[in-house]
């Protein structure tokens, strides 16, 4: 396999160009190092290009001579896209045009998409299947919803196999501190911090979360088992809530414990998420590891390694 990875420096990014290696393929990556980290692909063999996917001049020189593309460069979050709706759509929305442009004039044959429960907004029912009516509540929700439509759009018109996997909340190794990021980066944060670990509303708001290995892993199963295009919710199949995460990350930390501070409710988020991954492992045969704790644990132990360089 000769792969592109757009995004390939970020968290999820660089766990799927580590799986790749492992694999044999030949990795291009591509990433304008907004939110990546070039430490995050250190001691790695990649072909590093220092670009973005907006660059409609240069796109179809990084895409030339790969069969396989995996898409994971995007602006994140719901918080963020409030602030900067527009940023948030020529990223996730024109840049995915011009990538899938660019990879169908050269010939691209398969494009794995890093998609976003985030599409279909307030649940309405449990779990959610790949079915699930998609209203997202976010401009980030929006978003992805059409860069989505966009690829397999794509993959009807050219005769490009797409597969768009909608992640759930990741979590894992080189996941770094980010006040609009995910949460339990940000716990990990105020932990260290000696911080109060703030809980917006009940706490009983529910998440899946899934470790980035097996983000990692799900790429990897698109790009070689699927065998048509198609959607895919990539999650741990189990939800917790935000006041159980609370109390775990405490535990798997080994750091003294914090106050917990309750402050109102934020606009954009949905009370509950939980994916039904059933289609993910009868195609796919995508089976994750559902013990948040023991991957709460790793990551602790990466955090503070990552703190002390």
């Amino acid at each position: 396999m000769k792969a592109l990875v757009t995004g390939g420096a970020g968290f999820i990014g660089s766990g799927v160009v580590r799986l790749l290696l492992e694999n044999g393929a030949s990795v291009r990556v591509l990433d304008n190092f907004s939110t990546g980290w070039r430490e995050n692909l250190a001691g790695l063999d990649v072909d590093l290009i220092d670009g973005d996917v907006r660059d409609r001049a240069r796109i179809a020189d990084w895409v030339d001579g790969v069969d396989t593309v995996f898409h994971l460069a995007a602006c994140i979050g719901n918080v963020k896209s409030l602030g900067d709706p527009w940023v948030d759509s020529e990223i996730n929305v024109l840049g995915t045009v011009n990538l899938l442009e660019a990879a169908r004039k050269a010939g691209v044959k398969k494009l794995v998409y890093s998609s976003s429960a985030a599409t279909f907004g307030e649940l309405k029912t449990m779990p959610i299947a790949e079915s699930h009516p998609q209203e997202p509540d976010s401009p980030y929700g929006v978003s992805k919803l059409a860069a989505e439509k966009h690829c397999l759009c794509f993959g009807r018109i050219y005769g490009m196999t797409v597969v768009c996997l909608r992640y759930f909340n990741v979590y894992g190794i080189n996941q770094r501190f980010d006040a609009y990021g995910n949460v339990i980066p940000i716990f990990a944060q105020r932990l260290h911090s000696v911080e109060p670990l703030l809980i917006y509303g009940d706490g009983e708001q529910t998440r899946d979360f899934v470790n980035v290995r097996d983000v990692a892993r799900a790429n990897w199963l698109a790009a070689t088992r699927a065998r048509a295009s198609g959607v895919y919710n990539i999650g741990s199949g189990e939800s917790i809530t935000i006041n159980l995460l609370a109390d775990l990350v405490q535990k798997a930390s080994g750091l003294n414990a914090c106050a917990v501070r309750r402050v109102a409710p934020r606009p954009g988020e949905v009370r509950h998420c939980k994916a039904d991954i059933t289609s993910a492992r009868r195609d796919l045969g995508f089976s994750p590891d559902a013990d948040i704790y023991s991957g709460l644990v790793e990551y602790f132990r990466w955090f503070g390694a990552s703190r002390r360089q």
